[in-house]
């Protein structure tokens, strides 16, 4: 990495416990966007049943919103908080993105088998969700979204 190491690294003198302190800041930031989300499309009730099987299209916008804040949130966070890399601020949000919507793929299949067919509530779903992609994104990020080439780190 390149730059000076960021306040929570600083402190916590180990990337690996910064990335998950910052990550713990940003998985109940983002649980909190996908709450306020699900209470602003809960009206709003789209649904589709093909065979007992329900799958709720609020739910899913709810994610899709919920991602967007979140990503750009967590974003900032790690890169001025953990990484402190210079430049590619696009390519970095671009590979940050897409670490992300690996996680969110894997959050929207699981969020709607868990609803649809367990008819767990969203919240709950959300909650056991939440492990599968902090994994996926630790190792993503770690190994693609912030990585630079030896010579730029000189």
């Amino acid at each position: 990495m390149s730059g000076a190491p960021g306040l929570v690294l600083r402190l916590a003198k180990d990337y690996r416990i910064a990335f998950l302190a910052v990550g713990a800041a940003n998985t109940a930031i983002g649980f909190l966007w996908f709450a306020f989300f699900d209470y602003l499309y809960r009206a709003v009730s789209w649904h589709l049943t093909i065979g007992g099987f329900e799958i709720r299209f609020d739910y899913l916008l709810t994610l899709a919103s919920a991602h967007v804040l979140s990503v750009l949130c967590a974003f900032v966070l790690y890169r001025r908080l953990v990484f402190r890399v210079r430049g590619h601020l696009w390519v970095d949000l671009g590979r940050f993105e897409t670490v992300y919507l690996v996680a969110l793929g894997v959050n929207a299949a699981l969020l709607t088998l868990l609803s649809g067919l367990l008819h767990m509530p969203p919240l709950l779903a959300q909650a056991l969700i939440v492990l599968v992609t902090t994994m996926i994104s630790f190792f993503g990020h770690r190994e693609f979204s912030f990585r630079r080439k030896a010579e730029e780190t000189k």
